[in-house]
């Protein structure tokens, strides 16, 4: 691994160069290091690029990680990861991903991950996007999620990209059967003349199933931001989204949850604020002794992470 990978893997994991047992990492569209466990095995996807990861039935507390890293310009890096989760298996996957383009280059990986959750399995997917280089850098992410979920499953999306990436557009599907539950908790946050677009589509096709999708995003400087999310209530069941943004200079942000009930007993929710950052937050903060600037990254690192 060069020292850019290495960089970048300690911005988009909580693991660094200190991996779980099972990993893979890949560096500029090719496989630059990989292990597999008794309980996870990490293979080579035929006539794609990306990965197969099992996870055997039962498994318990274990983690993989599969980071990707782009740290030059010049790269469209395209990889199609399928992850099976076998039945009673609970389980963590981190799947950050780092781009790095340098003055006047470009950076592009865009990552199509599909989960295939096996009956009563949970999954904690954790996925950190970050964007380093010169400032007139082209630094592209744009992934794809698809999770299919059986009955009982239950995964849980913590995503985050704050700041670095001058364009992204991000989507996810789902699709749950009865009693299937997916939590999604999303951080973003753009500045200089950045563009980021969410979609969501969740269908809760089983009895009982349930969806909780919830963004926050700080739009700042000329940035802009789109939220789309969609929830299909197909059965008697539980569906939330919420889009809560804050706007800092001359951002803008689009957002438009969606709901559709296609059974008496589907409950559904949405909710969307978008405001700026309120006069008296600022100073109280400064009554502490921090700049004006100081006390606004404060509220905007609380807010993010609440």
């Amino acid at each position: 691994m060069n020292d850019i990978t290495k960089d970048l893997l300690a911005s988009i994991s909580a693991f660094g160069e200190s991996l779980p047992d099972a990993y893979s990492i890949r560096e500029d569209g090719a496989c630059a290091a990989r292990q597999s466990t008794e309980h996870i095995r990490i293979e080579d996807k035929k006539g794609a690029p990306g990965l197969v990861v099992r996870v055997a039935p039962g498994t318990k507390g274990e983690t993989v990680a599969v980071p990707a890293c782009v740290t030059h310009g010049g790269i469209e890096d395209l990889v199609y990861n399928d992850f099976y989760i076998g039945e009673g298996a609970d389980v963590v996957i981190s799947a950050g991903c780092g781009v790095h383009a340098d003055e006047g280059g470009e950076s592009l990986h865009n990552g199509i991950h599909r989960f295939f959750l096996g009956k009563n399995s949970h999954v904690v997917y954790k996925e950190n996007h970050v964007g380093t280089g010169g400032g007139a850098a082209v630094r592209r992410i744009d992934p794809v999620t698809d999770a299919f979920l059986e009955e009982g499953a239950v995964l849980e999306m913590d995503t985050a990209q704050l700041g670095g990436v001058t364009r992204a557009v991000r989507r996810t599907t789902a699709e749950l059967a009865a009693r299937a539950k997916l939590i999604v908790r999303e951080r973003l946050l753009t500045d200089g003349t950045e563009f980021a677009r969410t979609d969501f589509l969740v269908k809760l096709n089983g009895e009982d199933s349930g969806a909780d999708v919830i963004s926050r995003s700080v739009a700042k400087d000329d940035s802009r931001q789109e939220y789309r999310s969609r929830i299909e209530g197909n059965a008697r069941c539980t569906g939330h989204t919420e889009c809560d943004a804050i706007l800092v200079g001359n951002g803008v942000v689009s957002a438009s949850p969606e709901l559709l009930a296609a059974d008496v007993d589907a409950a559904l929710i949405h909710e969307a604020a978008i405001g700026k950052i309120a006069g008296e937050q600022i100073l109280k903060l400064r009554t502490f002794g921090l700049t004006e600037e100081e006390a606004e990254q404060k509220i905007i690192e609380g807010f993010l992470n609440a």
